[in-house]
């Protein structure tokens, strides 16, 4: 199998004094959608922000394309191909919809072997995203928070991320917009964007996802393929069931 596009061994995290994350491994392929599961709590969305950069204790290693980025900046990792959807969305409330893409705007990018990656403008993100391309000039802060939560995903994707790291798209939109996500994630697949996904829907994982990796105290505590994680009763009840 070819170089993972992203690899994080040995993931430790720290909030305070307290520890989040105990010798995290995961790995993502490029065209791979890779879920990310467990219970609230598990440390899901800690391993992503522990990858993107964002957290004052970390220790370990990530390599994205090639590349250590443990030490590097978040915006230096964004700068570098890797795109990061939080899970509070955190869109410009006082901009419109085609501001808010404008602000996440970076240049076309290319594979090591020099073809062309994914390439976004707002024209085929309204495509992908036909709620967004009826209200171009609303301000965010006038949209659902499905709407909202398809904003932060197309402002991500202005960036021509090779990989996105996707912190819980289900959670609090209603089942119809549940439902845009999927297709969304399935459609930037067939594109050749890989996603790492932070989820606890396991029917949403199991519509979208390649592997999965099951999380429970900022552990790993099961690897495999998405169906086999689905077909395994006992795995789901130990670490996944509410």
């Amino acid at each position: 199998m070819s170089e993972p596009l992203l690899k994080a061994a040995g993931l430790n995290a720290w909030y305070g004094a307290a520890q989040i994350l105990f010798d995290v491994d995961l790995q993502v392929h490029r065209g791979e959608v890779v879920a990310l599961m467990g219970r609230n709590g598990a440390g899901k969305s800690t391993t992503l922000k522990a990858i993107m950069g964002m957290l004052a204790r970390c220790r370990g290693q990530v390599h994205f394309m090639g590349r250590d980025i443990a030490r590097a900046e978040p915006h230096a990792i964004a700068r570098a191909g890797l795109g990061f959807v939080p899970e509070d969305r955190r869109i410009f409330s006082d901009l419109t919809v085609m501001e808010n893409l404008d602000v996440g705007r970076q240049p076309a990018r290319h594979w090591p072997d020099g073809s062309a990656a994914p390439t976004w403008t707002p024209e085929a993100l309204f495509q992908l995203f036909p709620n967004l391309g009826e209200m171009p000039h609303r301000p965010g802060g006038r949209m659902s928070g499905g709407e909202q939560q398809m904003l932060t995903v197309a402002r991500t994707l202005m960036g021509n991320p090779f990989l996105v790291l996707l912190d819980e798209p289900s959670e609090g939109v209603a089942p119809l917009i549940v439902e845009q996500m999927a297709q969304m994630i399935i459609a930037l697949k067939t594109q050749g964007v890989s996603i790492l996904l932070c989820e606890q829907n396991m029917h949403f994982a199991e519509l979208v996802s390649d592997r999965a990796y099951v999380l429970e105290k900022g552990q790993i505590r099961h690897q495999s393929s998405m169906a086999e994680l689905a077909a395994n009763d006992e795995v789901r009840r130990a670490y996944l069931s509410m």
